[in-house]
C-alpha cells in the first residue's frame, strides 16, 4: 500500500509538471511532502485526471465513473478539492467547470490564511531547490512591473497597462483584497518581513476576488480601497507587480524580502533580463547628496554608492520607481526604455505562450490538436 500510495504521488507530481509552470522533482521530496499537504491520496488520483483546460462535471466524470463513485460523489469531491485550494473552478451560467492549478499562481497562493509552519518551510525549501528556477524557465514571466504613476515623467505616454489607475478603473467585476501569503510565509516560520508591518495587500479581481470573499481570505472592496491599498504599499516602497497580460487578475504589491518572484530573480547577475518592465531609473550625480536612502529602499539591490554618489546597476534595475518618489533631492528619475514591451491579449494568453515556449511549436501544436480531440471542441 505504501508503494501504491508513493506512486500515486508521484503520478500527479509528473502531471503537474506538464503545466505552463511545471512542478519539478527533487532530491529531498519536497514536492511530494507538499502534494501530501494539499491532497489525500484519492484526491491525488482524481487530480491526475484533471487538465489545465477548464472542463465541466459530467465530462471529467466519463474518465472516472469506472471506479464506481457516483457523479454526486464526485461533484462534492471535487468542490472539496477546490475548497482546499488544490484545484481550480470556473463558473459559465449555473454550470460549474475544473482544472488542475500551479502551484504558483495558483496552489500556493490559494493557502493564504491557512498556512501551517509544515507547509510553509516546505514551500521556502521548494523554492530554494527546484521551483525558483522552474519559474524563470522559459524567461517569460507570470508577473510584470509597473512604476508608481506619480514618478513617471509627463512627456512619456502612460499605456494603459502602465498605469495602476487605469488598471483599476477598468475592472467591471469584483475587487478584493488579502493578506499578502508570501508575507504570511514567511510570518509562520519566524521571518517576518523588515521592510514592512503591511500585509493586506493582494488585489484580485473577477471571479478569483469572488472566490476568496466565498472562502472568507479576502474581503471586498471599491475601487477608490483599491487605489488606497495601493498607495500605501508604494510609501512601503513596495514593488507593484500585476499580471503579465493587459487584463490582469491581480495586482500583488511585493519585498525582496518575502516575495517568492523577487527573492529568487535577486540571486540571477542580471534580473532586469528576466523582468517585464517598461522603465528604468537614473541618478543625476550632479544632484545626489549621497544619503543612501535609495540603496536601503531598492528590492532588487540595484543601487550601490561610488565615490558618495548613487549609480544605478541597469542590469538588475526593473523599473519600479521607488527610488525616484524617496530620493529628497530629486535626483533620480525614470526612463521610459526605447522598445516599449506590450504584454499578452489576457491570462489564457500568457500561459498559451509559455507552454509554447515550454515544450516548443511544434510539440504544441500536437498537444493543441489531441486536447481539441480529446475535448471534441
Amino acid at each position: 500500500m505504501r508503494n501504491t500510495e508513493s506512486q500515486v504521488y508521484r503520478d500527479l507530481q509528473k502531471h503537474l509538471d506538464r503545466l505552463p509552470i511545471g512542478y519539478p522533482s527533487t532530491k529531498s521530496g519536497a514536492e511530494i511532502r507538499m502534494l501530501k499537504h494539499l491532497f489525500t491520496p484519492e484526491e491525488a488520483r482524481i487530480a491526475t485526471q484533471l487538465s489545465m483546460i477548464p472542463e465541466p462535471l459530467n465530462r471529467i466524470y466519463r474518465r472516472v465513473k469506472k471506479s464506481g463513485i457516483s457523479i454526486e460523489e464526485f461533484e462534492q469531491l471535487l468542490d472539496h478539492m477546490v475548497d482546499k485550494g488544490a484545484i481550480m473552478i470556473t463558473h459559465k451560467g449555473d454550470e460549474k467547470y475544473y482544472s488542475n492549478a500551479m502551484l504558483a499562481v495558483g496552489m500556493f497562493e490559494f493557502q493564504v490564511e491557512r498556512l501551517t509552519r509544515d507547509f510553509a518551510e516546505d514551500m521556502l525549501q521548494y523554492i530554494d531547490e527546484a521551483f525558483g528556477e522552474e519559474l524563470y524557465r522559459t524567461r517569460i514571466p507570470q508577473l510584470r512591473t509597473i512604476p508608481i504613476e506619480k514618478n513617471i515623467p509627463h512627456e512619456y505616454h502612460i499605456s494603459f497597462y502602465d498605469d495602476v489607475r487605469q488598471i483599476v478603473d477598468s475592472v467591471d467585476s469584483p475587487i478584493a483584497v488579502a493578506n499578502c501569503v508570501c508575507r504570511q510565509t514567511k510570518d509562520v516560520v519566524g521571518e517576518s518581513c523588515s521592510h514592512t508591518d503591511l500585509r493586506e495587500a493582494c488585489l484580485l479581481f473577477g471571479e478569483g476576488a469572488q472566490l476568496y470573499i466565498d472562502w472568507g481570505v479576502g474581503r471586498p472592496i471599491s475601487k477608490e480601497e483599491a487605489i488606497d491599498i495601493l498607495g500605501k504599499a508604494q510609501e512601503a516602497g513596495l514593488v507593484l507587480q500585476p499580471a503579465n497580460s493587459q487584463q490582469p487578475e491581480f495586482i500583488c504589491c511585493c519585498c525582496g524580502d518575502c516575495c517568492g518572484i523577487l527573492t529568487t530573480v535577486k540571486r540571477f547577475p542580471r534580473p532586469a533580463e528576466l523582468y517585464v518592465t517598461n522603465y528604468y531609473s537614473e541618478v543625476e550625480p550632479t544632484s545626489c547628496t549621497g544619503c543612501e536612502d535609495c540603496v536601503g529602499i531598492c528590492q532588487l539591490d540595484a543601487l550601490v554608492m561610488v565615490d558618495s554618489v548613487a549609480v544605478v546597476n541597469l542590469d538588475r534595475c526593473i523599473g519600479c520607481g521607488n527610488c525616484v518618489a524617496l530620493c529628497p533631492a530629486d535626483a533620480i528619475r525614470l526612463h521610459k526604455k526605447e522598445q516599449e514591451v506590450v504584454p499578452p491579449r489576457n491570462t489564457e494568453a500568457l500561459y498559451m505562450n509559455i507552454l509554447s515556449k515550454k515544450v516548443g511549436r511544434l510539440n504544441m501544436l500536437k498537444i493543441g490538436t489531441r486536447t481539441l480531440l480529446k475535448l471534441k471542441i
